[in-house]
């Protein structure tokens, strides 16, 4: 099996910094993709910002400029560097992964359970 663990969650300062980590371990043969979704109360689950093994980066509009995803391949993790924070980013953050556990072309989806960021003075 697969799990997917995220941490970095907190209460921070508007203005202020917070960085989330995302591991994933188990039976991994390649990680095709992972990312970074939040969900604020009262609306649905959004994108923030995805990283596909090739490197390249989508990241949501209202994060572009203050948000960095970044991965380390070797330790199956990825990162979310998140810098000038506002209230709105306040939210449950999941961490999702794409993955594929042997050598076929089969691509499985595992979800996080979540950390909380919360921006408030």
């Amino acid at each position: 099996q697969v799990q997917v663990v995220e941490s970095g969650g907190g209460l921070v300062q508007p203005g202020g910094s917070l960085r989330l980590s995302c591991a994933a371990s188990g039976s991994i043969f390649s990680i095709n993709d992972m990312g970074w979704y939040r969900q604020a109360p009262g609306k649905q689950r959004e994108l923030v910002a995805r990283i596909p093994d090739g490197g390249s980066t989508n990241y949501a509009d209202s994060v572009k400029g203050r948000f960095t995803i970044s991965r380390d391949n070797a330790k199956n993790t990825v990162y979310l560097q998140m810098n000038s924070l506002k209230p709105e980013d306040t939210a449950v953050y999941y961490c999702k992964a794409l993955v594929r556990v042997d050598t076929s072309s089969r691509v499985y989806q595992y979800w996080g359970q979540g950390t909380q960021v919360t921006v408030s003075s």
